[in-house]
Order: C-alpha cells, then structure tokens, then sequence
C-alpha cells in the first residue's frame, strides 16, 4: 500500500508526523495477519522516529491489532515490550523479537491448555500450573536438592592438611647450615573418625533428604487441593452471580406486573415499591459476591503464579464427582499414602540415628601423619643425614560428664519428641478423615434433596403463583416470597454442591490419593 502522503512538498518533520497519524488511523482496521505483514513495512518506519516514540508506537499497536485485548493483559504486553526493546536496539530485531516471544508464548499455552485460546481455566489446568510455577513449592524442591547433595559430603573424610615449616632457624644470621638441627619441614596429617560415624551421618542427611523430598510430595498434594477448593468457590460465585441475574429479570417482570395491575386498579403500589426493595437488595448482594470473587481470583492467581490483577475465566460447566467413601477404607489408605507419615517415619530413623552417634562420641577420632626434615650440609661440607617422622593423635573424652553423655540425653528427648509429633499428627488426621467424611456425606445427601425434591417443588409452586397472580387470583406476598425461598434454595443448591468437591478435594490431600478418580 502506498503512502498517501508521499508526493506531498512537506518538511522531513512534518513527513514524520503525517505517517505517525496515518499509522495509527491504518492499524485500527487491521486483523492479527494482517498486522504481522504490517509489521515488516513499519520497520523502515521507525528508523526515523525517536526511540521514546518507538516504544509507545509499539504499544499501541500490539494493543489494536488485538481482538481478544484484556486491559487485565496490558502488564504483561508492556513487560515484553520493554524487555524485547531494551535487548533489540535495531528495529528490525526488535520486531523479530516481539513477534517471536508472543508465538512462542501462543504456542505454549495453546499447548498446556486445549481452551487456552478462549482464556478459559479448567480444574486440571489450574492444578497443573500451580504445581508447575508455583514459587512456594519450588522453594521446598529446591531445598530438598540442596539436602540431597549433602550425604556424600559428611560422610567423606575430612580434608586432609599439608603442612610446611622451618625448625631451629638462628636468628643471629639465618644461616641454615649453622646448627646442626637446622632443618626445612614438610608433612601431611589426616583425621580419621572412629569408625561408624562417618556412615551414621551419612545416614541421617540421607533421611533428612528423603524427609525433605516427601514433605515436597506432600506440599503438593496440599497445593493442588487449595487450588481446587478456590476453583470450586470461583465456580460457586459465577453461578450465584447468574441465578441473581435470572432472578433480577424476574423481579423486573413482577415489577412490570405490578405496575399494570396498578394501573388498572386491580393491585397496589406496595406491590411496586415491595419489589424494588426485593429488587435493590439483590443488587447489594451482588455486589458482595463480586467482592469475595475478586479477593478469590487474586488468591487462585498466587496459587497458579499469574499476575494478581488477572480475571479467572471458568468453563460454564463442571464434571462433578460423587463417590461412596469409608472413613475406615480412607485411614488404610492415609496410612499406606500419605506422604506426610512417611515423611514422620523418616526424621524418626533421623533422631535414632542422632542417639547413635552421640553414642559414639564417646569414642575418640584418630589423627595419623607424616612428615620428612631436609638439613643442609655443614658449613665444611659434611653431609647431615635427613629426618623422617610419623605421628598418631587422638582427643581424650576427659569431660563425657558433662559432654558426651549430656548430648546423648539432649538426642534422646528429641527422639522422643519426634514420636509424640508423628502420634499426634497421626491421630489428627485419621480424625480429620473421619469429620470430613461425614461432612461430604451430609453434603452429598443435601444436594440430591435439593436437586431432586425442594428444587422442582417450589419452582412448581412459584409457576402456579405466577399463573394465578397474573389473572389476579394469588397474592402478591406469597409470589414474591416464594420467588425469594427458590432463589435461595438454588443458591444453597450449587454451594452444597460445590462444598462436596472441597471436601472431596481436602480428603485427597489428608489420604495421599486423588478421590476424583474413584
């Protein structure tokens, strides 16, 4: 396409501006293909334009040729603009740059979710980006690497010391050659611990590690149990949200009812004004649900790791599960699974295997060495032989009294320690099952009456209400209440039934196992 402007007699800078404003009033028009073409025009462009104007050209054009453009998105947008420009002075390469970061960034997400194109997060994906990006699970992983490097390190031996030294030197004139036990040293020394402590630390970072790495197993069954519990609540919200909707459109038919009726003196104003109230308090309680769903977007965002600021968008529909559950099957299973029990099991074998070597201290460590002294001939000439010479060492639990045995009581009571804390949260969570059990029972029961006999029932009722109101032959109270008693009951209906998957999703975290699939 040729620009308008070309033939015009103008200055370089008015040139300049005319192909700024032409540009922007051009892209507005474009798709997304076409836009990308575009791109490669505007590269010689930007040549001639300050780098302050580069950068808010840049913006605005990523944003216009972006149908599906979310203000919540711009942070982002701008956070990639600035970053590609910073490392791509030529312009050129600061189109590459962009183009190529916001394909790649397409393709990943085409790829982790199949609704990712419509921003649409599913149960799965939450949980999956939550256990791939989430900065507190990645603290607990990193720590566990760091732990599994330890073994090998305190169950070597200590590094050996080299030592250098000169004997005897006459600090009249320095002269090696004088004295006779004049001599240049040089030896090595290694210490060796009495045998059985080396691998009993070695043993207890090993089990520290493996602790470590099943207290990480464990945050993870905890992560992605308080991502679906948030989910579920968003999920609740959404559809609290579009009952007050429908209920509010039927309220502003009574509304127009009642006016009609009024009008030809066959109802009264306070059905008018009864229904506004009914209508504005409606309004106030929207108002509260969309708080608490904007408190629980940020909270499902830190959880799954995306900006805080974004909106949650969720599927219309849900699968929800319904298993027969046994308190008593779910404890077997805790007992078996959950790797918070084995995590307790493992920092147990970690306090004995302290109490063996506190024991063990008792036993002393050995130091062997050697080292060889060179002596210079004397000052007539006569060879002096060299000194050879070996050592072993050892330290003297003189002090075991107040030492050695002292540290062996300290282990002891933390050994001690570590039972009663894996007995109490053992009997903690076995009860926890038990309790929540019961409460995805009642739940369970809740919903299919609401569902099966007060839903259908009162809705009935309402229909014949309506009926009979409209041909003046039900009152308007008993319309609008029933009208308020439906709308309630559908509400406790998809929060008794969104709480059963919350449960269900805490019973998985506290057996070790996902319950979804049973």
């Amino acid at each position: 396409m040729k620009f308008p402007y070309a033939n015009l007699n103008l200055s370089s800078k008015k040139q300049k501006i005319f192909r700024f404003a032409w540009c922007l009033n051009f892209i507005v028009s474009l798709d997304q293909k076409e836009y990308r073409v575009f791109l490669i025009v505007l590269t010689r462009l930007f040549t001639a334009i300050s780098s302050g104007f580069k950068l808010s050209l840049c913006c605005l054009l990523l944003i216009c040729a972006d149908a599906s453009f979310h203000y919540s998105s711009l942070y982002g947008r701008l956070a990639l603009i600035s970053q590609a420009y910073a490392e791509s002075n030529p312009p050129t390469e600061f189109f590459k740059s962009i183009t190529s970061n916001a394909s790649d960034s397409a393709r990943e997400t085409a790829k982790s979710s199949p609704n990712a194109e419509h921003g649409v997060i599913t149960i799965e994906t939450a949980v999956a980006r939550a256990l791939a990006g989430n900065p507190g699970l990645a603290e607990i992983k990193a720590r566990a690497e760091a732990l599994a490097a330890v073994p090998s390190q305190v169950g070597a031996l200590p590094d050996p010391t080299i030592n250098l030294g000169m004997l005897n030197m006459p600090t009249r004139n320095f002269n090696l050659q004088q004295e006779d036990m004049t001599m240049m040293e040089m030896g090595i020394s290694q210490t060796i611990p009495f045998p059985g402590k080396r691998s009993l630390r070695e043993q207890i970072a090993e089990h520290e590690a493996m602790a470590t790495e099943e207290a990480l197993q464990d945050a993870r069954l905890r992560l992605a149990a308080e991502v679906k519990q948030s989910w579920w609540r968003l999920f609740y919200y959404a559809k609290t949200l579009a009952l007050l909707d429908t209920s509010a459109g039927f309220f502003q038919q009574l509304i127009d009812i009642a006016q009609s009726n009024y009008k030809v003196a066959k109802g009264s104003q306070q059905d008018v004004m009864l229904t506004q109230l009914e209508l504005s308090k409606l309004k106030a309680e929207k108002l509260d649900l969309l708080t608490l769903r904007g408190a629980e977007y940020a909270k499902l965002n830190t959880l799954i790791n995306r900006i805080i600021e974004f909106s949650v968008h969720l599927p219309s529909e849900a699968v929800f599960k319904f298993p027969d559950l046994s308190a008593t099957e779910l404890q077997n299973k805790a007992l078996k699974f959950r790797p918070l029990f084995a995590q307790h099991g493992k920092m147990l074998e970690v306090a004995k295997a302290n109490v063996e070597l506190a024991k063990k201290d008792f036993y002393p460590d050995f130091t062997v060495g050697g080292g060889y002294a060179f002596r210079q001939n004397t000052p007539t000439g006569q060879t002096r032989s060299d000194f050879a010479s070996v050592q072993l060492s050892m330290n003297v639990p003189l002090y075991a009294a107040q030492k050695q045995s002292k540290a062996v009581d300290q282990r002891n009571s933390e050994l001690l320690q570590e039972q009663y804390a894996a007995e109490d949260e053992h009997h903690k969570i076995l009860s926890e099952i038990v309790a929540k059990v019961a409460e995805y029972k009642q739940l369970k029961e809740k919903t299919l009456l609401l569902e099966q006999e007060v839903i259908p029932q009162a809705q009935q009722t309402l229909n014949a209400l309506m009926a009979g109101y409209q041909v003046s032959q039900s009152g308007f109270s008993d319309l609008l209440r029933t009208e308020l008693s439906v709308l309630q009951y559908q509400m406790q209906y998809w929060q008794t039934k969104t709480n059963t998957q919350a449960v269900l999703a805490e019973l998985s975290a506290d057996v070790g196992e996902d319950l979804y699939n049973d």
